[in-house]
């Protein structure tokens, strides 16, 4: 790949077009809005200058509700030898260029399933999907050149490429996408009205649940009206779990013996089952998930601490996993979680105290 051109330079398009520039890609880039497109350039990621013919990859991140006119346009005009779009929602998209009457041979539908609660070119980074899977849902129609394309481009991020059935695809991030999206902001739509006496408790299990409500509501309208169906199975699902969980609750709160117990029974099967799931969700780089140990740490919030504390963990010889911060509302004070393996955990406890770190067990 030479050239190629990203229509749509928000967060994901700005996103690529930097991962692509950075590896010697000349990249046009083009939006709706020509300011955005001006913005992306400036940040190093290409030209918002038109190309002078067909590019190699035209590379659509529009909004789903979009993508197919502007896929159509851009395969009208003729713009490249191949085209891809990275919406979210694959099915919807392939189906609308279906019924434009267009040849689809030089079209792959794609999603890197990477980002950030912002949006827009300034939340860009060349390295948003490094690691990340990117799905391609190839038929059998697809042209295997505009194929061998979106995998050099899923290459230049560095991101790890998955084949799906596009409408696989759409009930899988209904799944771990989509539905979370919507009990999140449920969730946290719970503490708008709520005293801020009881707002002031919020600890890091409110901010995991709800971290993902602050998206742009305008962009998951988007979204979820490309894939409603399977979004809307899934919560009656959730809908009835929660209806049981409520029963079990009311339960508990009954003066007789044996619907307490049926209650207690109630709750410890839907705890039971989310610690069934939860221990299915991928680890580290994506592998089968793993048990490690948690050491926390009592960090002040002073600049250098987050070094200091990295570095006397390398003295100590143990590579930290993952990391979590808790911050104590209204101190000047944290709690990081280091994740490590079970046998480097005594040695970093160890280590750790020595150079005075303060552990909490």
């Amino acid at each position: 790949m030479r050239t190629a051109l990203v229509i749509g330079t928000g967060l994901i398009g700005t996103s690529a077009a930097l991962a692509l520039s950075r590896r010697g890609v000349v990249v046009h880039l083009a939006d709706h809005d020509p300011e955005q497109a001006r913005t992306a350039a400036a940040l190093g990621a290409g030209t918002d200058e038109a190309p002078d013919g067909p590019v190699d990859l035209a590379i659509v991140a529009a909004p789903p509700a979009h993508v197919a006119d502007v896929l159509a346009d851009a395969m009208r005009r003729g713009a490249a030898r191949g085209y891809i779009d990275v919406a979210s929602v694959k099915g919807g998209p392939r189906r609308e260029l279906r019924e434009h009457g267009l040849d689809l041979t030089p079209y792959l539908g794609t999603h890197p399933m990477s980002g950030r609660e912002r949006s827009g070119p300034l939340a860009a980074t060349g390295d948003l999907f490094e690691g990340r899977p990117w799905v391609l849902t190839p038929t059998g129609d697809t042209d295997t050149e505009v194929l061998n394309l979106a995998l050099e481009l899923v290459s230049h991020c560095r991101a790890v490429p998955v084949v799906m059935d596009a409408d696989a695809h759409d009930r899988a991030v209904a799944l771990v996408s989509h539905m979370p999206h919507l009990v999140s902001s449920m969730v946290a739509a719970r503490l708008e009205h709520a005293e801020e006496a009881a707002v002031r408790l919020c600890g890091q299990g409110i901010r995991d649940v709800t971290r993902i409500a602050a998206s742009d509501p305008r962009m998951w309208i988007d979204i979820l009206s490309a894939n409603p169906g399977p979004v809307a199975d899934l919560l009656t699902d959730v809908a009835a779990d929660l209806e049981e969980t409520v029963r079990a609750l009311r339960a508990l709160q009954s003066s007789d013996e044996d619907e307490r117990r049926e209650g207690g029974t109630g709750i410890a099967d839907v705890l039971r089952r989310g610690n069934a799931g939860q221990v299915r969700v991928p680890g580290k780089h994506g592998s089968a998930p793993r048990v490690y140990e948690t050491v926390t740490v009592l960090i002040d919030d002073q600049p250098g601490q987050l070094a200091r504390i990295f570095a006397d963990a390398e003295r100590a010889g143990v590579n930290v996993e993952d990391v979590r911060i808790e911050h104590a509302t209204g101190q000047q004070a944290g709690l990081v979680q280091l994740v490590v393996e079970p046998k480097a955990a005594p040695v970093l406890i160890a280590g750790l105290r020595e150079r005075g770190w303060a552990i909490r067990q």
